[in-house]
């Protein structure tokens, strides 16, 4: 089978277990937009002064982060469950890269999570948020959410394929929920406690916040954008490589 047969064929096999098992993809939408409502409708009044403006247009960029983030971190569970039970070992007995199985999660996680992420676009959009993107700024933002999300499914990916269980394999979405909350995602470095300034000021979900942020503003990509596109560079090689080295070991186990 042909290298780009294989990554088709895997990319819509996920996608139709997503469609088959929707609990975990409703879960990735509905736990952001919750949490939207509640920081736009109960603190937000209370947030407006500290954001300097409109809570809902600071607080969009960081919860769109936070719903790709979820839904990608899922990834870890589904590349546990097919190496567990043997999805890998038999591909390995066929004419196809085995490969392609997680490179056909991180395609899919990019797709699904692209979708859910529109949604609650739409949803801050009802709640008042007005983006002022041009054309290139929207495909900026896209092309950004996008990185976002495929660095953190390859992360997911060497999740499961490290974890011992499905129960550990689970925890890495739980965890892809704390970084934002660390960030300027709800509100700026001077709003959080003087001990996690650091912590918010020098860490990836920041800088990658801030330019969604400004993209969707339409001032353009704005002064954050390097070090976002260095971040997920950086992170998205080294995930890539430890996917890899996981990978080969653990197929050559079973």
């Amino acid at each position: 089978m042909s290298l780009l047969r294989a990554e088709r064929v895997m990319t819509g096999r996920c996608l139709v277990r997503s469609l088959r098992d929707p609990d975990g993809t409703v879960t990735a939408v509905v736990a952001p937009v919750a949490i939207m409502l509640l920081f736009v409708t109960v603190f937000g009044a209370a947030m407006e002064d500290m954001a300097g403006g409109s809570y809902v247009e600071y607080v969009t960029p960081g919860v769109m982060l936070l719903c790709a983030g979820f839904g990608a971190a899922m990834t870890a569970t589904a590349v546990h469950a097919d190496l567990s039970t043997g999805v890998v070992r038999r591909l390995r007995t066929m004419p196809v890269r085995a490969s392609s199985v997680i490179t056909g999660h991180v395609a899919a996680s990019v797709l699904r999570n692209l979708l859910s992420t529109a949604i609650v676009l739409l949803v801050a959009v009802a709640l008042g948020f007005r983006p002022q993107a041009g054309p290139l700024e929207w495909l900026g933002a896209a092309a950004l959410v996008a990185g976002y999300i495929t660095v953190l499914t390859v992360l997911a990916a060497a999740w499961g394929l490290a974890s011992g269980g499905p129960d550990t394999a689970a925890t890495f979405a739980f965890a892809a929920l704390f970084p934002p909350y660390l960030s300027t995602a709800f509100v700026p470095v001077e709003g959080l406690p003087g001990f996690l300034h650091g912590v918010a000021a020098h860490q990836p979900v920041t800088p990658v916040t801030e330019t969604l942020r400004a993209l969707t503003s339409g001032a353009g990509p704005g002064e954050h954008a390097w070090a976002a596109v260095l971040w997920l560079t950086a992170l998205g090689l080294a995930g890539a490589a430890l996917t890899g080295w996981l990978f080969r070991r653990a197929a050559g186990r079973r």
